[in-house]
């Protein structure tokens, strides 16, 4: 079982209270994206326009002092936009290679299905392998490396659909939504003199994000949380209404990030109500229902409460 300090755990908190400053009234969210960030994942925000989302990302990359790099997405955009380029020289008779914007800690992919397929899929590597091959040669992305792309649910026009292998790599789907009144009126007064944003400083560094990244993959999860978790992944594999499961892929992504959860609750081990928490947002974008049943009315999050239901919820865990 992996042991942490108290400035780890501090840590944790500070870098949750830094982007409370920026962003009001999102503490469930702003949990989810670190999160996300201790399990080495990536995240897409599905949301309408002007939630904060763009705001949230660069309060992260601020708040651990990492860089960050913006690709606003159209159907222009080329792949090489996205990993760089190998540039001939003629003086030296070789080719230097220029990199790309994913060369990057904090990769923000801003309306990632405005761009055409072919572009989408040069980041697949980034995201699975956390390197881009450019020219038949590898390059290794900075540590560490976070992905968040953006997709606005409204808009159609001028769109395309991310393939279910793009969206099997994002380990959560969530979004802001709308502020309260209240939220509302302390963001307007917030906003008001100055953006929050600017004043913003780093609470931590990447060489600790990295040290808490690598202790989080040893915490303790007891063996009937995992069969839990497991169980709950295969049976939407099984139900009816479902037409694709979610992969093996988000069984590790549903572990990892209950892993990561738990840090930040400062405990050292995984309890099912972790698995319950994440399950949602792990699942809900990996997960196609049958044609008939979404003509019924129903959704994705309702048959997979469902499903949730139907699991037995382990009682006894062992704690060594």
């Amino acid at each position: 079982m992996e042991t942490f300090t108290n400035e780890e755990f501090s840590i944790a908190k500070s870098l949750k209270e830094n982007l409370e400053t920026c962003i009001l009234g999102k503490s469930e969210e702003i949990e989810l994206l670190l999160t996300v960030l201790l399990a080495e994942g990536h995240v897409l925000l599905e949301d309408v326009p002007g939630t904060g989302k763009t705001v949230l990302i660069k309060s992260l990359a601020k708040s651990i002092d990492g860089q960050f790099h913006r690709i606003q997405c159209n159907p222009d955009l080329l792949p090489t936009d996205i990993t760089g380029v190998s540039i001939y020289h003629p003086k030296d008779d070789s080719f230097v290679f220029r990199p790309g914007p994913v060369l990057t800690n904090i990769l923000l992919i801003d309306e990632i299905n405005r761009a055409t397929t072919k572009t989408q899929a040069a980041l697949l590597e980034a995201m699975e392998e956390k390197s881009v091959t450019v020219d038949g040669v590898s390059h290794e992305l900075p540590k560490p490396f976070m992905m968040l792309a953006t997709q606005n649910p409204i808009d159609f026009a001028g769109t395309y659909l991310l393939p279910e292998a793009q969206l099997d790599r994002f380990m959560m789907k969530f979004s802001l939504g709308y502020p309260d009144e209240v939220t509302e009126l302390n963001m307007v007064n917030a906003y008001s003199e100055n953006n929050p944003l600017l004043d913003l400083k780093p609470v931590t560094d990447m060489e600790t994000i990295l040290n808490i990244q690598e202790k989080v993959k040893h915490i303790h999860i007891d063996q009937a949380v995992s069969q839990y978790a497991i169980a709950i992944v295969r049976n939407t594999r099984q139900h009816k209404s479902i037409l694709l499961g979610a992969s093996p892929r988000a069984t590790l992504a549903l572990i990892q990030a209950a892993k990561a959860l738990a840090f930040l609750k400062e405990r050292d081990y995984v309890i099912p109500d972790d698995i319950k928490q994440l399950t949602p947002y792990v699942l809900n974008h990996r997960m196609i229902l049958q044609s008939e049943v979404r003509m019924e009315g129903n959704t994705i999050e309702s048959v997979l409460q469902t499903i949730m239901e139907q699991v037995t919820v382990p009682v006894k865990l062992r704690m060594e």
